[in-house]
C-alpha cells in the first residue's frame, strides 16, 4: 500500500527530502505522493521515513493503493534498476 498525505498537512517541507524514491512533490496546497514511486520506504528502511519526520501524523497508508511487501519490495527493484 503506498501512502497518502492528508489535508492536516501543514507544508513543513520535512517529509520530502526524506524520501529515498522522490515520491513526494509539492502540490498545489499540499504536498503529495505519487503512488507509482511509494513504496513504504521498503527496500531502503524499515520504517516510511515520511512518517517517521511528520510532526502533524498526517501520512497513513492509502486504502485506494493496496500493496503487499512483495509488491512493495518488486517496486523497489523496478525504480532502483538502473
Amino acid at each position: 500500500m503506498s501512502l497518502i498525505i492528508t489535508d492536516d498537512c501543514i507544508n513543513c517541507d520535512v517529509c520530502e527530502p526524506e524520501c529515498p524514491n522522490e515520491a513526494i512533490t509539492p502540490g498545489e496546497e499540499i504536498y503529495e505522493i505519487d503512488p507509482n514511486k511509494c513504496t513504504e520506504c521498503v527496500g531502503h528502511y524499515d520504517e516510511p521515513q515520511c512518517v517517521e519526520v511528520c510532526p502533524v501524523d498526517c501520512i497513513p497508508k492509502d486504502p485506494d493503493n493496496v500493496e503487499s511487501e512483495d509488491d512493495l519490495m518488486d517496486k523497489y527493484i523496478r525504480l532502483t534498476a538502473a
